[in-house]
């Protein structure tokens, strides 16, 4: 009797193996936990030292003492350099080169001439924001006319200035001009609107 009990209890147990075997179940991988996508870094605000170069189209408004004011369209040519101290503030100094054509006149005795040519020598200053630069202007002017003769001034004005590229930027400026007894004669003073594009070597 006990060889037939062990006998039954073997062959139930290697019949129930493969049973015992198909229910085990394997374990679950762990889940996979990608790394998050890196936050793309700012745009770095430009360096702004070095030269530049470029041209600037406006409009311009001319008023002498006694005289109607006259507007005209402006432009010419831009130059110079800047320094970029690394913390938020830049300095410069250029050159500009105007030619407008607004008439000095009124009623009573006609055109008496006409302002034809302002040359600047400028000093500015200003403050980083993101990729642009907005500042402030001032210094020297010279103004030329057909036959009033020529003379000299100052200006003081503004401006914003935006780098499109490392070396492409695109800007606009608003400059008050005052000559007084321009030639001998009357105050002239000129206010002018432009926007400008400059190359940076």
């Amino acid at each position: 009797m006990l060889k037939t009990t062990t006998a039954l209890a073997t062959v139930t147990a290697i019949f129930a193996a493969p049973a015992f075997a198909g229910n085990v179940t394997e374990p679950a991988p762990e889940p996979v936990i990608e790394a998050p996508a890196p936050v793309p870094a700012a745009p770095l605000s430009p360096n702004w030292t070095g030269f530049y170069g470029g041209g600037q189209l406006g409009w311009a408004n001319v008023d002498a003492d006694g005289f109607d004011d006259d507007d005209s369209l402006i432009g010419g040519l831009t130059g110079g350099y800047d320094y970029d101290f690394q913390n938020g503030f830049v300095v410069g100094a250029g050159l500009d080169y105007d030619f407008l054509d607004a008439d000095v006149s009124n009623a009573a005795v006609g055109n008496v001439g006409t302002v034809e040519e302002v040359f600047r020598a400028k000093l500015r200053g200003g403050y980083k924001i993101g990729r642009g630069l907005a500042y402030a202007t001032g210094g020297y002017a010279w103004a030329d006319t057909d036959n009033l003769g020529s003379d000299d001034g100052y200006f003081v004005g503004a401006g914003y200035e935006h780098m499109v590229t490392d070396q492409v930027s695109l800007g606009g400026e608003v400059l008050y001009h005052e000559f007084e007894d321009f030639d001998g004669g009357a105050d002239v003073e000129a206010t002018t609107v432009q926007a400008r594009a400059t190359f940076r070597f």
